[in-house]
């Protein structure tokens, strides 16, 4: 099988995840985190939207990592970020990671929020 590394221009990649950390662009981070472009910082899940609407007008859309398996978010969490006309893509934390990357390398106006497995 041939591999091809995607190129990460104007945004890091999330190399790797297990329980309660995330490896982003080589370095180990514990916790829930966000990343959109070069910024990686911590996340206070569902609870904390303001990072998130933050994000407006610089994404098109953040791709929600639920944790282990995809779940549905809370209605509250949901309802302000459609509010600040923000859309959400949900799916389990490993999904979430690698979709991110390919719409990344891809240059596409995206960030990921993710919860640890």
């Amino acid at each position: 099988m041939q591999f091809n590394e995607m190129p990460f221009e104007d945004a890091v990649p999330v190399d790797g995840y297990g329980p309660n950390m995330f490896r982003i662009d080589g370095k180990v981070y514990q916790g829930a985190m966000l990343v959109c472009g070069n910024a990686v910082v911590p996340w206070g899940g569902y609870a904390d939207t303001a990072s998130l609407i933050e994000l407006r007008g610089r994404i098109d859309f953040i791709v929600i990592g639920t944790g282990p398996e995809m779940t549905h978010l809370p209605q509250s969490f949901r309802e302000a970020l459609d509010a600040a006309e923000i859309g959400l893509e949900p799916m389990a934390t490993p999904t979430a990671a690698r979709t991110y990357n390919v719409l990344a390398s891809e240059g596409r106006r995206v960030a990921v929020a993710l919860l640890t497995v």
